[in-house]
């Protein structure tokens, strides 16, 4: 029997039943179902807290202004008039529906703490000195910006040890920072009013998932309440980076039956906690037993239906497409042994056994792939040792070499031909010895060895002192050299002996290709898409031959060179000048060590247009490095 028949006959009459009884059921039975208008009603008092909030973050914000603006207080926390700051503040504080208000000089001490009790005495428990370790206060200090937004968070009175929610503004004095104003309401003022505008009950927690006020009331030596109440931190880091709610479960509260919606806390762009709204599972209930018996028996022989052609099914259909699908995972996961087992006649016997083949034939190609990645693993070990050791033996002859030719060329004043010769000796040992530290810097890069050491740098007295190495070069090819934008760059956390490099390969690079008479630039800007984590973006632009789009990326690999190399010319600034291909590898190595990013951009190769190539280069301004690349 063809799997088409298996599947289609039994499931044509298991669709019509359920269709018709699903279109019964919506249509007449729950049509305006329970579940859908208590999480409308929870999606809609999860609405007017977030309102509220807002509302209350005006209000908190309007007290701090009417405190940071009053006549003479901005001036006596500058000059550390602790009487007179609190003579000031305490009368209009009096009149301010908030319950607690502190006042910070610029260096964070705290000049003036302020609670307002229930019956409206306020009392005066400032800890003059006494810092305030929070973003509330800290940011605004740190930011040093008269027009700094201001900051708010739900914390604790370190006085009274209540949860409240708190907002900072700066006080300022002839546009500069003096101080700090952080007004707060407590969360156990706040919860019974946002009751009574949702018509639901309101829970806050903090970061670590604990909730920290309830209307519910909370009492956190109660086990119910903390199986009640508590969410996973998983769960609090879900919710709190989302937009939307997001539905709980229902749980049982003395007897009664709750549903919550949780969703963020986000006043401006800030995500400050997660609240819940909680409402009872009968408080949109009406009289929706209607037909429930009917319900039940339609339902109940759709199951039976459900279960017995489900049955038959399995037996026939699904229990070898599972055999097939575990089949499948244990081979994508690499048990290249497993097979299927499925010895039928039908078209899942015949995709079963050509799966079997193949997996046969995947083996075997395997085993070949892992025999010769072994090889080419190896190959690759051998040639890095190679380099390494070539690398280092040739430092020596080289260094004896240069010293003698030194030698030669001071004993060789006045005699022209002998002191031709001893600059040419030193031209090329100079070559040599620049590929041999080139190879030693591959070989530290492959092997994630290079040594990193990170200081305050300039990139411009970088590109200059690059400049004046080839400057030589520039007159002798005519090429135009500028720079533009890197003075204003900030200095940069880097290794400076490193990123030296990266512009010598660079601009070596550039003059090697850009025919006589062209030109090249280097620019740079500041990027700050993230705040946290600025960049700047160097940009060595020349009018040279160009880079095919297909070898754009192949460049940045070990000893990989565009055009015909038996062409090239032997002198590293000449155009079409020789070299080990070694330059982009090593710049790539370097930049990634530092955590940033290099690429290239170039409309294609042509030697007659010149349409010039563009590297591109983003260091982080900080000097976030690649950890993994450095060895200390």
């Amino acid at each position: 029997m063809s799997i088409r028949f298996k599947v289609i006959l039994p499931y044509l009459l298991l669709t019509l039943i359920v269709a018709v009884t699903g279109a019964y059921v919506v249509t007449r039975l729950v049509s305006n179902s329970l579940q859908e208008r208590l999480a409308n009603q929870l999606l809609e008092a999860g609405r007017v807290v977030s309102d509220t909030m807002a509302r209350q973050e005006v209000d908190q914000f309007q007290a701090a202004r009417v405190i940071a603006f009053t006549r003479g207080v901005s001036e006596a926390i500058r000059d550390g008039e602790l009487e007179q700051t609190s003579g000031l503040v305490e009368p209009a504080m009096s009149g301010l529906n908030i319950e607690s208000l502190m006042v910070f000089n610029a260096q964070g001490a705290e000049v003036l703490h302020l609670i307002k009790q229930s019956n409206g005495v306020i009392q005066d428990v400032t800890q003059p000195g006494k810092a305030f370790p929070s973003p509330l206060v800290e940011g605004l200090l740190e930011e040093n910006d008269p027009n700094s937004l201001p900051k708010r968070e739900l914390g604790t009175d370190p006085v009274d040890g209540r949860h409240y929610y708190f907002t900072s503004i700066p006080v300022v004095v002839e546009d500069r920072v003096v101080g700090v104003v952080v007004a707060g309401t407590s969360l156990n003022a706040l919860v019974p009013r946002l009751k009574a505008i949702a018509s639901a009950d309101v829970i806050f927690y903090d970061a670590s998932g604990q909730a920290v006020a309830s209307t519910f009331g909370v009492n956190t030596a109660d086990p119910l309440f903390l199986r009640t109440f508590t969410i996973e931190k998983t769960f609090f880091d879900r919710v709190i980076n989302q937009d939307g709610s997001v539905e709980g479960e229902n749980f049982e509260v003395d007897g009664r039956m709750y549903r919550s919606g949780f969703g963020p806390l986000k006043i401006s762009n800030d995500r400050i906690a997660v609240f819940a709204v909680i409402l009872p599972l009968d408080f949109v209930v009406e009289s929706s037993s209607t037909n429930r018996n009917t319900y039940i028996f339609l339902y109940s022989l759709a199951m039976i239906a459900v279960i017995l052609i489900g049955y038959l099914v399995a037996r026939l259909i699904i229990n070898p497409l599972m055999s097939l699908v575990r089949t499948s995972r244990a081979i994508a996961g690499g048990d290249l042994t497993k097979r299927t087992g499925v010895q039928t006649n039908d078209e899942i016997g015949v995709l079963a056994n050509t799966f079997d083949e193949m997996t046969d034939n995947l083996q075997q190609r395997t085993l070949e792939l892992e025999k010769t990645n072994q090889i080419l693993e190896q190959m690759d070990r051998t040639k890095m040792r190679f380099i390494q050791v070539s690398a280092h033996e040739l430092r020596t002859p080289l260094t004896l070499i240069q010293g003698y030719a030194q030698m030669i060329e001071m004993k060789s004043q006045g005699n022209k031909n002998l002191e031709k010769y001893a600059n040419g000796i030193l031209n090329g040992t100079t070559r040599m010895v620049e590929i041999v530290d080139s190879m030693l810097d591959v070989s530290r890069i492959d092997t994630n060895q290079l040594e990193l050491l990170p200081s305050e740098m300039e990139l411009a007295t970088v590109v200059e002192n690059v400049r004046l190495v080839f400057e030589v070069a520039f007159e002798e090819r005519d090429l135009a050299f500028s720079v533009d934008g890197l003075a204003s760059l900030p200095a940069i956390q880097a290794d400076k002996g490193l990123i030296y490099k990266v512009f010598y390969h660079l601009i070596m690079n550039a003059i090697k290709y850009t025919p006589d008479g062209g030109s090249i630039k280097i620019d740079g800007r500041l990027i700050e898409a993230d705040p946290n984590k600025p960049e700047v973006e160097i940009a060595v632009r020349d009018t040279g031959i160009g880079i095919d789009p297909k070898n754009q990326e192949l460049v940045f690999e070990k000893f990989y060179q565009t055009g015909d190399v038996l062409l090239h010319s032997s002198s590293k600034t000449k155009f079409m000048g020789g070299g080990p291909g070694l330059g982009l590898a090593i710049s790539r190595g370097i930049v990634n060590a530092h955590a940033g990013h290099i690429w290239l951009e170039s409309p294609g190769y042509d030697e007659e247009n010149h349409p010039g190539t563009t590297v591109f280069m983003r260091l982080p301004v900080n000097g976030n490095q690649n950890e993994s690349a450095r060895k200390r």
